[in-house]
């Protein structure tokens, strides 16, 4: 009997953690998830020794900051475009390029030291400064930095990255999941980026110390050897997009699209008489709309309403990533270290565990927006979780600090995977690309304002107060969310209440058969 019990448990809690949606996936969501664990897989390897590589060069710390700042605007651009014309292009092809950028990137890093050089392939091969930064300070000793960097094993506690590959894979893999497990598919894809992260940098972190003990090895060549295994990660990437099947690509437009210019229409003759209307219909048909009549172009086309409500994202979006961006981990880890005094080795058990907290957390967020839904999900985990942060640096003892640290930790990433899946359910399938594209670069561009703020504060002794307008502007941001979008349905839901609307068929209203 008690077996019986444990083992309907052990089911009960596969299905609540999503188990079941990502093992019944398809072939092509697995082939994506594996794609996202790889690739930061090698941006973690990569994150923790660039600098120093730079600055074993002989770069010095002025230049490797321009080296930062040029790389960061680089890959917007170069991002942003590539997210924008992704569809038309093809989804495989673009990410087929990029992974072979990438691999190209890695092998130039491993064997040119050209200062202008390394920074062309950093722009192009996207490796992003944006992770760097958070492990930045060529003048600290290899061993700190890889004991606190690497024990936290994370790249970014928002899960963000720049490059064209997120917003791809996000916008191919909402187009595979029907929307009920969307947020379960999500949930592991942000979990498996953040192993890879791990992995990567734990990894790197050992084998540079481990060549650095072998007498007589460059230290130089230790650093190069990283950017040989992200070559041939890129290179692993590349088979991985190339084995994607035709499902991942656009589908053409179908009822959606048509249903949406025909409520348009709709709108538009309701303004005029019976006479008027019939009038104006007789002298100006109606050109064929038909997605068989429209030729495929490259640029992205959004509808009005999609527009309304990127701009309103965009805007709340902003101000969460600015938020972000004044307490990333790195200016908390630099907090508890000049405020405590701890150790490198308790730090790095302190984020560690933080990171693993966070990303299990994921899975619960899914579990709790199939009962409350995505929208009340992102509020109502996310708003305890600003409070908190605000309350972290208030405490002069170090153990109500940490404990302050862990709530916030425990529920600041669980709006992820709904706030994925409450984007791609928004727009309309063909828009997911452009749109995510561009909520990934508005919210790159917002964060990385916020160090800056942080650095003056702290310079002024100041340092409590970035927490503090962190945790209002997360609060804001929180509260506009839910008072924006609570009881909004996103255009899936409405076309599915809709039901299907054939070019020259009525629509069918509530009622009718």
């Amino acid at each position: 009997m008690a077996i019986n019990i444990f083992i309907s448990l052990l089911r009960r809690l596969k299905v609540e953690l999503g188990l079941d949606s990502i093992l019944n996936s398809s072939r092509d969501t697995k082939l994506l998830c594996l794609q996202r664990f790889v690739r930061l897989f090698a941006y973690g390897a990569s994150t923790l020794i660039l600098a120093l590589y730079l600055s074993s060069l002989g770069i010095s710390d002025a230049r490797i900051g321009l080296f930062m700042t040029l790389t960061l605007m680089g890959d917007v651009v170069i991002s942003f475009g590539l997210t924008l014309f992704a569809d038309g292009l093809g989804r495989r092809k673009t990410l087929v390029a990029g992974s072979a950028l990438m691999s190209a990137s890695g092998a130039i890093f491993a064997f040119n030291g050209n200062y202008w050089v390394l920074v062309a392939a950093s722009i192009f091969g996207v490796i992003s400064p944006r992770y760097v930064l958070s492990c930045f300070n060529a003048s600290l000793e290899f061993s700190v930095v890889w004991h606190v960097v690497c024990a936290s094993g994370s790249l970014s506690a928002s899960g963000n990255e720049i490059g064209p590959f997120k917003a791809i894979e996000e916008s191919t893999i909402a187009q595979l999941t029907p929307s009920s497990i969307r947020s379960d598919i999500f949930a592991w894809y942000t979990l498996l980026g953040t192993a890879g992260s791990a992995c990567g940098i734990i990894i790197s972190g050992w084998i540079v110390e481990g060549l650095k003990k072998v007498d007589g090895f460059p230290e130089i060549r230790a650093y190069r050897m990283i950017f040989g295994i992200y070559t041939l990660l890129g290179i692993l990437k590349l088979v991985l997009s190339l084995m994607l099947s035709d499902a991942c690509e656009p589908q053409p437009e179908k009822e959606e699209r048509h249903a949406d210019v025909e409520l348009d229409t709709v709108e538009a003759e309701g303004l005029l008489s019976d006479s008027e209307s019939d009038t104006a219909k007789d002298s100006n048909p109606k050109p064929n709309t038909t997605p068989a009549s429209r030729k495929k172009s490259i640029w992205p086309s959004i509808s009005p309403s999609s527009r309304g409500i990127l701009i309103k994202l965009c805007l709340l979006f902003a101000v969460d990533s600015f938020a972000s961006g004044l307490v990333p981990q790195s200016w908390i880890t630099y907090f508890f270290t000049r405020k405590f005094a701890l150790p490198e080795g308790q730090l790095g058990t302190l984020f560690f565990v933080t990171n693993i907290i966070s990303s299990i957390s994921n899975l619960v967020a899914s579990s709790i927006s199939k009962r409350i839904g995505l929208i009340k999900t992102m509020v109502f985990t996310h708003l305890p979780s600003a409070f908190f942060l605000a309350l972290i640096p208030l405490p002069n003892n170090v153990i109500i600090a940490t404990a302050f640290l862990f709530l916030r930790s425990s529920m600041s990433s669980m709006d992820q995977a709904p706030r994925q899946a409450f984007l791609a359910a928004a727009v309309l399938p063909s828009e997911r690309t452009a749109v995510m594209g561009v909520v990934n670069v508005v919210r790159t561009l917002s964060q990385s304002g916020g160090p800056v703020v942080t650095g003056g504060l702290a310079g002024a002794g100041k340092f409590w107060v970035s927490f503090l307008i962190a945790g209002l502007l997360k609060m804001g941001y929180d509260l506009a969310m839910l008072k924006m979008f609570l009881g909004y349905k996103p255009r899936e839901e409405q076309n599915n209440e809709r039901g299907p609307t054939q070019p020259g068929e009525p629509r069918r209203t509530n009622g009718e058969a």
